[in-house]
């Protein structure tokens, strides 16, 4: 048997590369499966929804495999794997689907019934998903392959772009996701809390769809700065002024059009309070900014759970939300995971010719996997960046001009 190795969670702040179990055909409760593939990893990346979990903000336990963003080679297909093959470079949706149920046929991927007995939704290597064992490794296993897997139709093409094209497993798609359901499109004015990589993820996101001053916020002068490397305009939220005032000097009036909470129940205050973490923060500012009849799209996590908050509501997962001005201004709010299916076609298809840069948006870093823990460190003290993790050094050091090929 093969060997393997993993980024396994060891405890708040500790994290460590680890031989692990090489990855067969079978479900998290030991079944044998015929519709899985093993693929060898090309590229994970680290996750802000993993650092909740190494932060200890989580019921996540010793021991878990960590990784959700996996792009791969098949080396292994079950029997009953009829189109995929041998050899195939395919991007891994974070969500575990099995292609059957209700939700998944609706699309409501990020929902599925059957891949965990817990709750609707699975995901990799994480807490309370489903056991499916994490990607952060040199090996993983994906079930239900047919359904799941989005095959890159030019293998040599893909991996000229490999550094855009992982990030259509999660924070593509989920940016992508938050900017539709807070509807974004030509012309519109858009706010962004978070300048973290789904943050930046959202701007590039709303730059794609349309929209004309796209404003990114956040308590990070670095990732600020980032965000307008790449024409976003930014609100600093540790000024002493509000977050609408900030709006209105740039657009001459306190409100958007759209808003996307980028940020989730890890949420600070602003000016007086930005050292202070109060969970429902993003989503109340969202509200007050946010143009009447508006739509909010929540793509940043929230908990049933929060052990680790010194809320003692959040800890149960309730928020202090001013629910009641959201309702007088007839605002939608739009949560939950994303359904990565829903739109990873035809973001690759956006990668593949050129119609956008996220790689430079979120600001790559490729590391090692034996790097992963200083990528969890560094990505936690806050840096502009995303950190891609490299397990067989199949990632190019350097980006050439590749022509897109033609495809059937």
């Amino acid at each position: 048997m093969a060997d393997n190795r993993g980024v396994v969670y060891m405890g708040p702040g500790k994290v460590e590369v680890q031989n692990i179990a090489f990855p067969e055909l079978k479900n998290p409760k030991g079944k044998k499966i015929t519709h899985g593939v093993i693929l060898k990893v090309v590229s994970t990346n680290i996750c802000g929804s993993d650092q909740h979990m190494v932060r200890g903000r989580t019921t996540a336990p010793k021991g878990l495999v960590l990784g959700h963003e996996i792009t791969g080679e098949v080396v292994e297909a079950g029997t009953d794997v009829e189109f995929l093959k041998k050899g195939d470079l395919v991007s891994v949706p974070f969500n575990v689907a099995c292609g059957r149920c209700r939700n998944c046929k609706e699309q409501q991927t990020g929902i599925c019934l059957t891949v965990n007995e817990g709750r609707a939704g699975g995901a990799y290597g994480y807490v309370d998903m489903g056991g499916w064992v994490g990607g952060q490794a040199e090996y993983v296993m994906v079930p239900y392959a047919d359904f799941n897997l989005l095959r890159f139709p030019d293998k040599d093409q893909a991996m000229e772009k490999i550094r855009d094209l992982t990030m259509l497993s999660d924070i593509f798609p989920t940016g992508f996701h938050g900017a539709v359901k807070a509807g974004v499109g030509p012309g519109a004015t858009v706010y962004i809390a978070g300048a973290g990589p789904v943050g930046l993820a959202a701007a590039a996101s709303a730059q794609l769809l349309g929209a004309a001053v796209v404003i990114v916020g956040d308590l990070n002068k670095a990732r600020l700065a980032h965000a307008r490397s790449f024409g976003c305009e930014t609100v600093d939220l540790t000024e002493n002024a509000t977050l609408a005032e900030q709006i209105a000097q740039i657009l001459g009036v306190p409100e958007v059009d759209c808003a996307v909470d980028c940020v989730g129940f890890e949420a600070h205050g602003e000016g007086k309070t930005s050292k202070d973490e109060v969970p429902a923060a993003v989503l109340n500012s969202l509200m007050e900014i946010a143009r009447a009849g508006g739509s909010i799209g929540i793509p940043g996590l929230y908990v049933t759970e929060d052990p680790g908050s010194k809320d003692t509501a959040a800890q149960k997962g309730s928020l202090s939300i001013r629910f009641g001005l959201g309702w007088a201004k007839s605002h939608s709010f739009y949560t939950g995971q994303t359904p990565v299916l829903s739109y990873n076609r035809q973001l690759m298809q956006a990668i593949l010719y050129d119609k956008v840069q996220i790689a430079k948006a979120v600001n790559v870093e490729v590391i090692s996997l034996d790097d992963a823990p200083r990528g969890y460190e560094e990505f936690d003290s806050g840096v502009a960046k995303k950190f891609v993790i490299n397990p067989h050094n199949m990632i190019p050091t350097t980006k050439s001009k590749a022509k897109v090929k033609e495809t059937a």
